[in-house]
């Protein structure tokens, strides 16, 4: 599985945003090839699921074929965590 932690320039809160997403997958068990990237870069590359602010999501969605959530504080693993669930649920729906 790999997910993408997406910021306007992909260098200061989506390294934030993938550690904190890399956290929670070891906290659950679950192995995932987190990257940290720029917006444009995210439009370009593959991945099971996106992970960035509230304010680039719709952006985002209109771009990408896979599931975009929101994270308001990159830092709160609670938040991230309870993002990553959301998408782990879906999978099992599958």
């Amino acid at each position: 599985m790999k997910v993408l932690a997406v910021c306007g320039f992909g260098v200061g809160s989506s390294m934030v945003l993938k550690m904190a997403l890399d956290k929670v997958a070891k906290d659950l068990g679950i192995k995932v090839e987190v990257e940290n990237t720029d917006l444009s870069t995210a439009k370009a590359t593959e991945a099971d699921a996106y992970f960035t602010s509230a304010e680039l999501v719709s952006e985002l969605e209109n771009s990408v074929k896979n599931p975009v959530y929101p994270i308001h504080k990159f830092m709160d693993k609670n938040e991230v965590k309870e993002q990553f669930e959301k998408y782990l649920a879906t999978l099992k729906e599958e």
